[in-house]
């Protein structure tokens, strides 16, 4: 069996020992040998990612160990003493004031313990390095770890190197000593010298003796060497106490200066806004520190804790159940219930099996409301007697009463029924009385409103800090995550419960019925208490994996809104009761219906200044896409797809299309032959039909309404891939010209459309394609980190791109002045505006709406914010949130040049939405201009 793979390898030497491959296409057959070939060849690809070296490991033996594991997975080691640039990870067991450890932290290099090799080895792959990198600060989780902050900030292109900017002179003596920190210098980027330069002005003086007279240079500043831990490590420095170690690099005799003498010295490099910088700060890390915890108080109510906090007597009585059971089993359930409701008081627990048999009898029995209504109350009065935070026995004894007393499946698979009984959807647990009575609607509902209940006091214990180090011994962490789902936020009952909850509020849409809205708010609370339950459990360990968890659960959220109507999906987005899962939820739908649509955005973290720079300008350019026609309804009707399933329009000016159009009215559709087959590789007619060159298949195949053109198959491959692959010119032109929501920009293992063209050497489709995408295509990186013109070795042919792309980028920054679709505009100006909303909330960025704020805005802040660079707050500031902070107030100071900017069509629609959005904008310009002039009325709330 022959599968195309399409996989082109384009193989070039990197160094003696190290080969970098770039991924394409080419055919691999299955019967041939190719198994181990790849097996060599992933090794080689994975050589330039995996370089080791090695510094304190002194034992022989763990040194044999890792380099063995090294060489088993591919790995590449670099043994001797000194330093290499090509270097990717370093090995250590603890921190050292070694050349290697500070070469590679100015570098920006993994620094990882042998951890990280062994259990590789064991699992057969390299595995992440985030858990194995060494952390300087594990004593205190607070302060950022500065082997991570050099290295992200390397990676995420911030900085080339630690020392990027300086100009220094090495000022020393001893040859072997110099040679040492010439190299660490140089691993952060820095100019260095060893005599005085006449060509360019020295910056720093790196010397051993800082009383050494200058003369005329003494004006430089001179730094001990001990400041070159100081720039990489910060004030954690000084709990290493390496001075010494710093002073004597390859010398015997032992260091004078101790490290305060040396930070003195080092002081004099501070400019003069340094210290007023720090203030700045330390500012705005107090400022987040205190609405962070006012979020956190929000999350608690007082009053649970005083009415669900029993008063325990000394001796807990003993209660004799034993008459209950016999009037169940006499079926006197309304009985049996009255006596447990008597006998009911701090620390009493009825029999779980008899809570089973009476719950059994409320689901399943014609039990009358009375019974139903007592059952609710009896659940009640057990949890407010014998409240589960802090004790596992009772929260043991809730997972074993809360369950399906036929199925024993748990508390989410009795809530998940539940929900679905009121839903009149299936599958349920098992089979139930169909169609249900109002009595039994009414018991589910009031079941879920006392699930609620709980879920909310256990996070309310959580948040009160009533619960340390119990949290996962809790009726809610049990019931949505088992012990291999415990570090994703996205388990399978999260999932499920998000599923339910978009399902709940299209059945309740526009519903007048009063159980049937309060049943969607019980879901979109309880959905808010899961996901911020499991927040409080991780974030204080690791920030990172909570923002990780709540993101991948967006983007779950989006692929479940896609085909969601507009008016749905402007009850549905606000609904989300909490922000922060609102904010990336929205973000994720706003980059779906934008990639659906045609454009391409770029991938750098959300911040404010990406929703009123990218966002804004994204949202004129959907100004002129027209209604896009569906076999799901008429022409005005739009759908919210994934980028993956978006829905090509009708092709205009097409006589095929006209002739399709035409046949809509008369009941008669021109479907081409094989247009619903696939083949075993996931390709459609419309995939074959693009790599033959078929334009006239192609042509019919688009004018059926509801045709994909960025369907993909099994490999993700879309027909403009296959397309420019094949040099098939004519298809790449038909699409282009007919489809105005085809998606240059997909990509499979980074690899793009124009990447295909070039690859393969078909320039004029490339330059096709930049025509009508721009100079974003030029952005997109595949797996090796290449952009398209990366590939392109002639320079004139580099040159021509850049023209065909400065073309393509004045024909997409051409104004439009209508809405050429208002709903679909107006549903994207609403989920604009919330993720605009959502985001000034969620990041604490203080506007006129933020009553009593406790930062202090005045005009000398605001001038010194402005006249901040973002390198300058990413590489002096320490902590990532007050840069945040920074750079969303810069914004807001500077909004007036984004705003100036709104397409003419957004200014002129008459939609409610976008009229909405467009004052919000000029709102907080207003406050921003208020702010720097000293006339805001922040402090007046």
């Amino acid at each position: 069996m022959h599968v195309e793979l399409k996989t082109v390898i384009f193989i070039r030497m990197f160094s003696d020992d190290i080969w970098r491959a770039v991924v394409g296409r080419t055919r691999l057959d299955y019967n041939s040998s190719y198994e181990s070939e790849f097996t060599v060849f992933s090794f080689r690809m994975v050589d330039n990612k995996y370089i080791f070296q090695m510094s304190g490991i002194k034992n022989h033996s763990q040194k044999r160990q890792l380099l063995q594991g090294i060489r088993k997975l591919g790995g590449v080691y670099i043994g001797g003493s000194v330093y290499n640039e090509s270097t990717t990870h370093l090995i250590v067991q603890n921190a050292l004031a070694s050349e290697k450890f500070l070469a590679a932290c100015a570098g920006g290099k993994w620094i990882v313990t042998p951890g990280f090799i062994l259990d590789s080895v064991n699992q057969k792959v390299w595995l992440p390095e985030a858990s194995y990198e060494l952390n300087l600060t594990a004593q205190t989780p607070e302060t950022p770890n500065p082997l991570k902050t050099w290295r992200e900030r390397v990676s995420n292109g911030i900085v080339s190197g630690a020392f990027q900017g300086w100009v220094a002179l090495i000022d020393i003596d001893d040859p072997a000593s110099r040679s040492v920190f010439v190299r660490i210098l140089k691993a952060g980027r820095a100019v260095v010298f060893t005599d005085w330069p006449t060509s360019c002005a020295v910056t720093h003086v790196l010397t051993k003796n800082t009383s050494k007279d200058k003369g005329e240079k003494c004006r430089i500043p001179h730094y001990s060497v001990s400041y070159v831990a100081k720039r990489l490590f910060g004030h954690v420095c000084s709990e290493l106490n390496w001075s010494c170690n710093l002073e004597s690099f390859n010398e015997e005799e032992s260091c004078e200066m101790d490290i305060e003498a040396a930070a003195v010295i080092d002081s004099s490099m501070d400019v003069t806004d340094d210290l007023s910088q720090k203030e700045l700060e330390n500012m705005l890390k107090e400022y987040i520190i205190t609405m962070e915890q006012r979020q956190k108080m929000l999350l608690t109510v007082p009053e649970f804790h005083s009415y669900y906090t029993p008063n325990l007597p000394v001796q807990i009585p003993a209660v004799d159940f034993s008459n209950v059971q016999s009037l169940v089993e006499c079926t006197f359930f309304p009985q049996a219930l009255e006596e447990i409701l008597g006998s009911l008081q701090p620390g009493v627990m009825p029999p779980a099996l008899l809570l089973q048999q009476l719950m059994h009898h409320a689901l399943h029995g014609d039990a009358k409301p009375l019974y139903l209504s007592t059952f609710i109350t009896v659940l009640h009065s057990i949890l407010r007697n014998n409240p589960t935070w802090g004790s596992p026995g009772h929260t043991k004894y809730f997972l074993q009463i809360l369950q399906c007393p036929e199925c024993k499946g748990g508390l989410w698979s009795l809530l998940e029924t539940s929900f679905r009984v009121c839903l009149a959807s299936k599958p349920t647990c098992h089979s139930l009385p169909s169609p249900a009575s109002t009595e039994l609607f009414r018991l589910h509902c009031n079941l879920q409103e006392f699930f609620l209940r709980l879920f909310q006091l256990e996070l309310h214990a959580a948040s009160a800090g009533r619960s340390p180090g119990r949290s996962r011994a809790s009726v809610l962490y049990s019931t949505f995550w088992n012990m291999w789902e415990k570090s994703t936020l996205t388990s399978r009952a999260v999932q499920q419960l998000s599923k339910l909850l978009i399902k709940t509020v299209l059945w309740a849409f526009n519903s007048t019925q009063e159980w049937k809205l309060g049943m969607s708010v019980t879901l979109q609370e309880t959905l808010c208490v899961v996901v911020e339950f499991w927040a409080q459990e991780h974030s204080p360990l690791n920030s990172s994996l909570v923002e990780k968890g709540f993101k991948d659960l967006a983007e779950h959220m989006a692929i479940l809104c896609q085909d969601l109507h507009g008016d749905v999906l402007k009850e549905l987005i606000p609904a989300l009761r909490s922000a922060r899962l609102r904010m990336f939820t929205v973000d994720a739908i706003y980059r779906n219906i934008c990639c659906s649509r045609g454009l391409i955005l770029s991938s750098e973290p959300l911040c404010l200044l990406k929703i009123v720079s990218t966002y804004l300008k994204a949202l004129g350019n959907l100004c002129d896409r027209g209604p896009v026609r569906t076999l799901k309804g008429p022409t005005d009707r739009f759908e919210i797809n994934q980028p993956s399933t978006s829905s090509a329009a009708h092709v205009p000016g097409s006589e095929a299309v006209k002739d399709s159009a035409g046949s809509l009215g008369s009941g008669r559709e021109t479907v081409p032959r094989g247009y619903h087959r696939v083949n075993a590789a996931g390709e459609t007619l419309l995939h074959r039909a693009c790599k033959k060159n078929q334009v006239e298949m192609l042509l019919c195949i688009l004018s059926v309404p509801g045709t994909d053109v960025n369907i993909k198959d099994h490999a993700g491959w879309t027909p403009l891939h296959e397309a420019c692959n094949h040099g098939s010119t004519e298809c790449v032109q038909a699409l282009l010209k007919h489809c105005p929501n085809l998606q240059l920009g997909s990509q499979v293992q980074g690899v793009s459309p124009l990447h295909d063209a070039l690859l393969n050497q078909h320039t004029h489709i490339a330059k096709m394609l930049l025509q009508s995408g721009g100079s974003p295509l030029l952005r997109l990186r595949d797996s090796e980190g290449q952009t398209p013109l990366d590939l392109v070795s002639l320079e004139p042919l580099r040159e021509e791109l850049l023209r065909c792309a400065e073309e393509g980028d004045k024909a997409l920054a051409a104004p439009c002045l209508e809405v050429q679709d208002l709903p679909f505009i107006e549903t994207c100006s609403c989920v604009l505006s919330c993720l605009f909303l959502t985001y000034l909330q969620e990041q604490h960025v203080p506007t006129y709406q933020t009553p009593l704020t406790p930062l202090d805005l005045s005009p000398a802040v605001c001038r010194r914010l402005i006249r901040l660079r973002s390198d300058e707050l990413t590489s002096t500031w320490g902590d990532s949130r007050a840069v945040t902070l920074a750079e969303d107030l810069r914004t807001v100071l500077s909004l007036e040049q984004y705003v100036s900017q709104v397409s003419p069509a957004l200014r002129r629609c008459h939609g409610d939405q976008t009229r909405l959005f467009m004052q919000l904008l000029d709102d907080l310009q207003a406050e921003g201009a208020a702010l720097i002039s000293g006339q805001s009325d922040f402090d007046k709330f």
